[in-house]
């Protein structure tokens, strides 16, 4: 009876122990299909901008399609929530940016995502300045005769922002605030729409990212008034004044990194945060990256996981200073 038992026991494991190799060697073969990043914007933002030139680069790295999958709207939620709802299989990533991590938390008070639990960071991308620009028929084109304007005429200046809530609307609500202006907030549904707008000549004024301007300013489509970090920024934008050489203080930027689903196995996180950070030390990449006026900045996840909780705790004070909700 022992020996049937035995037998039996031997079958048994000879045919459970492929199965319990099998999800190694599937974790092992990743990608072995072509791989979705998500980002919450609509093309023409910089975290699309970025995520395209990541995506071309990881294609020949891991010899599978990597898709940009753009869900815009809502404050970048909607799009955010889908990457939070997809399998923790690494065939779907998601781009965190300032807006959706930082902000967010603390404007929405029923966020349907929570960016330290629900999501696994993988690495930071891009830091970068924002720039205040504008149409060349507006009237101002320094910080300092944008404040006088305001001053003389406030609530009669208006300014686009790509979305309530976004990096660009919260950054121009820090300089609001710390200038002492009042200029009127007209959200958008992404940089691209805004952009277009201003082009058009239809808004004057707007906060963007350097990404997704500098086109525009480049052909003189549109005027520098001055770049959100406390200093310059190197060329090609190394000439813009920092609006803090005008309000002392002033010092705001924004970031866009790249997160899985929480429960994603480590081993994948692994190997995207180190071929994404091989990647952003590529000098090929990082002319791409010079010529945008945007930095790299790739860090390990646990360095990423700290930085998205400081710049939370940050953006929450700017929140509640300038008392700003959703919509306005």
């Amino acid at each position: 009876m022992s020996k049937v038992m035995t037998r039996r026991h031997a079958v048994t494991m000879g045919l459970v122990a492929p199965l319990i190799a099998m999800p190694a060697a599937a974790q092992a073969s990743w990608p072995s299909k072509p791989v979705r990043i998500i980002v919450p914007f609509p093309p023409g933002q910089a975290a699309d901008i970025f995520a395209r030139l990541m995506a071309e680069r990881l294609t020949d790295i891991w010899k599978q399609q990597v898709l940009v999958d753009n869900k815009g709207g809502g404050g970048g939620i909607p799009g955010t929530e889908a990457g939070r709802a997809a399998t923790p299989d690494g065939y779907t990533l998601l781009v965190a940016t300032s807006g959706t991590f930082g902000v967010n938390p603390s404007l929405y008070p029923d966020l349907p995502y929570r960016p330290l639990v629900d999501f696994r960071p993988i690495t930071n991308i891009i830091r970068g300045p924002l720039v205040i620009v504008a149409h060349p028929s507006f009237p101002a084109s320094t910080v300092a005769e944008l404040i006088e304007l305001a001053r003389k005429e406030p609530g009669r200046i208006s300014y686009a922002s790509a979305g309530p809530g976004t990096a660009q609307h919260l950054s121009m609500e820090l300089f609001k605030l710390q200038a002492r202006i009042d200029i009127e907030h007209i959200p958008y549904k992404g940089s691209g729409p805004a952009m277009a707008d201003l082009l058009g000549g239809h808004v004057k004024l707007m906060m963007d990212s350097t990404a997704s301007s500098l086109a525009a300013l480049r052909d003189g489509r549109i005027k520098a008034l001055g770049v959100t970090t406390a200093r310059r920024v190197p060329a090609p934008l190394d000439k813009v004044p920092s609006i803090g050489e005008t309000v002392p203080g002033y010092d705001a930027a924004g970031w866009s990194g790249l997160v899985a689903p929480a429960k994603t196995p480590d081993e994948i996180v692994n190997k995207v945060n180190a071929d994404l950070t091989s990647l952003l030390r590529d000098p090929a990449v990082l002319r791409q990256f010079e010529e945008r006026a945007t930095l790299p900045s790739p860090m390990a996840p646990a360095e990423f996981s700290a930085f998205i909780a400081k710049d939370m705790a940050t953006w929450a004070e700017v929140v509640k200073a300038t008392g700003t909700r959703p919509g306005n």
